[in-house]
């Protein structure tokens, strides 16, 4: 059996002090679900792991969504992918990634598929210079100022717009280093 290496990316975990995830326990957690060469990265929801499961990227994240409410109390919403996709991610960004910091791009990773459609009424040229492009279940946001001053990152993190979708934003450095890790 052919072993795949994922990331696990965690939503709204470790932030001003709530809804603590240790990461040595998401580690072990990781590992008790039978995943092998489980890392972290930094404190923020980020964890790679190898599994023979030929269980799907939805299904490894609805496991590890429950065992981690099991464990922690509170449920914990997750974005599970492949090191193939987080590599295409990385090559097909429509901005010029290279010549950017990394606090000025950003990918939101999204459950599902990213309908047009929800995006529509955001009049981008109101937010200009900030930028989102559409990809495969991701958005690309490029904010010159950083993600804290973005008021089209504001926009964008409204709930409605992502309805009946998980969502997760990292920063381009933080893409970056999953792909290293999924490698």
């Amino acid at each position: 059996m052919t072993r795949k290496t994922y990331a696990a990316l965690l939503r709204g975990i470790n932030v001003s002090g709530h809804r603590k995830v240790p990461m040595a326990e998401l580690r072990a957690l990781l590992g008790e679900l039978g995943h092998t060469g489980v890392r972290t990265h930094l404190n923020s929801g980020n964890a790679v792991f190898r599994t023979e499961s030929t269980a799907s990227e939805e299904v490894l994240a609805l496991d590890l969504r429950a065992a981690m409410e099991k464990h922690f109390g509170f449920p914990v919403d997750c974005v599970v992918r492949d090191h193939t996709y987080l590599r295409t991610v990385a090559q097909t960004c429509p901005f010029p990634a290279a010549e950017l910091e990394g606090k000025q791009l950003h990918a939101t990773f999204s459950s599902g598929p990213l309908d047009p459609a929800r995006y529509a009424a955001l009049d981008q040229a109101s937010y200009l210079p900030e930028e989102f492009r559409l990809g495969d279940r991701v958005l690309y946001l490029y904010a010159p100022d950083g993600l804290g001053r973005s008021k089209l990152g504001e926009a964008l993190s409204r709930p409605a717009l992502h309805k009946d979708l998980t969502v997760t934003t990292r920063n381009w450095n933080t893409v970056v280093k999953l792909v290293e890790l999924t490698q």
